[in-house]
């Protein structure tokens, strides 16, 4: 157990790290991400960490929330949020912004300010904007506090697809075709950038999937089976982000693969497979979490490929300085080479999600892939590293 950041009395044992579960956020996926705080909740080892919930509402209040698992699991097909799980409708709390202190206070209006104690280590377990997307990874960058995951560079460049894409593009990881629409573009003159849309379809062909750019658990996401679906996909993504990127069908298997960050640098799991889902033209956000379609674990592949889809996927949480933990996306085309789609730098993490089960199957389970990454964050310092 690392405790070499705990203040500690020489009259006292050190006291326990105390672990800040943040979650909710202001992006479309703040249930997804209570669903995953319920998870971490629920597997933290008590006995080694000291826990403080907190969730951020989706209009960007800082909430203490209950420490109930049970109440942020997905019910009758609808996410939790965390106004249903804060202590107060109007009660605030707020991160130090200090680096001398760690000290969390708690304020209600009228009300004298609460002091909850020191934070040792944050786990962000937000998706999407506004905190996967390495802001709220400068906020602790600013706060002198440490953190689970990514930097604030790694988290906007797995944030952002057109960016990921073309920094793996400069070190060598091969993308599928794709075009993006920046807000700027859609603004000056729709009709022009309507056609940039429609001739990329026609060199690539359809179907096309359009996308937000920065938005993830594939919200916001249309297959285009030709032009007629095209305004409304458009319309769709805008929803989420004003910025949206245009990708080509790549014809082959998904296949996905985890990356941990050990003593001694990062490891890839086993591969696991994403099978076409029977109820869904692809693998959607339903298919992904309402219901639960399984992912085949490991994926059938050879060793050979295995071995490669393990080292493109360090090779990509490489190339983007990523650190503590990435999910790898790809696909395996019909000539038989592998295609990166994206990188999360803060995956579906509840236990049917995907990296947890590919960790599973290699070795590590649930609560120690979680002490794992806790203990990580408590061995790195905040700043330039």
């Amino acid at each position: 157990m690392s405790t070499e950041n705990l203040s500690q009395s020489p009259e006292q044992p050190p006291r326990k790290p105390r672990v800040a579960v943040v979650f909710g956020g202001r992006s479309s996926e703040h249930g997804i991400s209570v669903v995953t705080a319920g998870a971490v909740l629920k597997a933290i080892d008590r006995s080694q960490y000291d826990v403080l919930p907190i969730g951020i509402t989706a209009d960007g209040r800082w909430a203490l929330t209950a420490d109930d698992p049970e109440r942020m699991a997905i019910t009758d097909r609808r996410t939790p949020s965390v106004d249903q799980l804060a202590e107060s409708t109007e009660g605030g709390v707020v991160l130090p912004v200090d680096p001398a202190s760690r000290e969390v206070v708690y304020s209600e209006p009228g009300s004298v300010p609460k002091a909850l104690g020191e934070v040792d280590v944050v786990f962000p377990v937000l998706h999407g904007p506004y905190g996967e997307d390495g802001t709220l990874q400068g906020l602790l960058e600013l706060s002198g506090v440490p953190y689970v995951g990514s930097g604030v560079l790694a988290s906007a460049v797995g944030q952002d697809k057109e960016y990921m894409k073309r920094v793996f593009t400069s070190f060598g990881l091969k993308v599928g075709p794709y075009v993006v629409i920046r807000p700027r573009e859609w603004q000056r003159d729709e009709s022009a950038a309507r056609k940039k849309i429609v001739d990329f379809a026609g060199e690539h062909g359809w179907p096309l999937f359009v996308k937000p750019a920065r938005a993830g658990s594939s919200i916001g996401i249309t297959k285009v089976d030709d032009l007629s679906g095209l305004d409304e996909a458009i319309a769709e993504a805008q929803r989420h982000d004003p910025k949206i990127l245009v990708e080509a069908a790549l014809r082959g298997r998904e296949i996905e693969c985890g990356v941990l960050e050990f003593e001694d640098g990062p490891r890839a799991s086993v591969p696991a497979e994403i099978p076409p889902p029977d109820a869904h033209a692809y693998y959607d956000f339903e298919a992904k979490y309402i219901d639960s379609t399984p992912g085949i674990v490991p994926a059938p592949l050879t060793e050979e490929e295995t071995a490669e889809v393990r080292r493109l996927a360090v090779e990509a949480f490489e190339a983007a300085s990523c650190e503590g933990l990435v999910r790898a996306d790809f696909f395996l085309t019909e000539d038989g080479d592998f295609v990166i789609n994206e990188i999360n730098t803060m995956p579906g993490f509840t236990p049917i999600s995907m990296y947890p089960q590919m960790w599973q199957a290699t070795g590590i389970g649930y609560p120690e892939l979680v002490d794992r990454l806790v203990q990580a964050a408590l061995r790195r310092s905040t700043g330039l590293r």
